[in-house]
């Protein structure tokens, strides 16, 4: 049985005015994650007078033993559901992500084209970084689950809706989806805005270099966070991504300012 979702981790969804720009933006958030870490960017992002979908990935935001029975397939057919859906009522979308959800942005890019407007990443993954990570296919049949990696925020005060768990069999879906992420990179031609903070204890800054590197986009822009950690959408250069974003969606929508 499905736990409830907690409190704060519900998805979310806005339409713009009917005479505002007509251009939608798909929110993804990241691994044992849920849509709380990215809230505030969709709250800007209405702000400024887009449609946003912001939903909860399946497993995700209820209790990590839901986790288990998801899989990188079912997570990416939700942001999928939800991009089709942006896309039967806005002339262009956008798609933006944190860490996994960084994964799936460039997955939705790689399979949509030209239907995908511009990416937005931030600490974005496309490689197992830990030597451990190589041992899951093997431990996830020995045990459930290991310590958490959520709340990577160095802003005090601040926390972040995730699991104090990772599910191991879900985990290793993961690096399912990154090996079909990583070989597909130089399908990726839209325009592309890419923030990576300089100390991320989650996802290493190699990651943004492999993204830099392999995909064909010709319009790139890097923005290198100072002063966050992992989660940076909520931590100190949160205003940076979310007025950096605007910016970037004006600009390559034909907007103006």
């Amino acid at each position: 049985m499905t736990a409830p979702v907690l409190p704060g981790a519900e998805p979310f969804s806005h339409d713009s005015e009917p005479a505002g720009p007509r251009v939608g933006v798909l929110l993804c958030h990241g691994f044992t994650g849920s849509p709380q870490s990215l809230r505030p960017w969709a709250d800007h992002l209405v702000q400024a007078g887009f449609g946003v979908r912001l939903p909860r990935l399946p497993g995700h935001g209820t209790h990590w033993r839901d986790m288990q029975v998801t899989t990188w397939d079912d997570w990416y057919a939700e942001v999928d559901r939800a991009f089709h859906e942006l896309r039967a009522g806005y002339e262009q979308v956008f798609v933006m992500g944190l860490s996994m959800g960084g994964t799936l942005t460039l997955r939705l890019a790689e399979r949509h084209g030209a239907e995908v407007a511009g990416i937005v990443l931030v600490n974005a993954s496309v490689k197992p970084d830990k030597a451990v990570l190589k041992a899951v296919p093997v431990l996830k049949h020995l045990v459930p689950s290991v310590a958490g990696i959520g709340n990577a925020i160095n802003k005090q005060g601040v926390s972040e809706l995730a699991y104090d768990r990772v599910p191991l069999k879900a985990l290793d879906s993961f690096a399912g989806g990154w090996r079909t992420v990583a070989a597909d990179l130089p399908k990726v031609t839209q325009p592309t805005l890419l923030f990576r903070s300089t100390a991320d204890p989650v996802v290493h800054p190699s990651n943004s270099a492999v993204i830099l590197s392999r995909i064909s986009s010709t319009d790139v822009t890097e923005q290198v966070l100072e002063k966050s950690s992992h989660v940076a959408t909520l931590d100190h250069d949160a205003e940076q991504i979310f007025a950096g974003s605007v910016e970037f969606v004006r600009r390559v929508a034909g907007l103006g300012n």
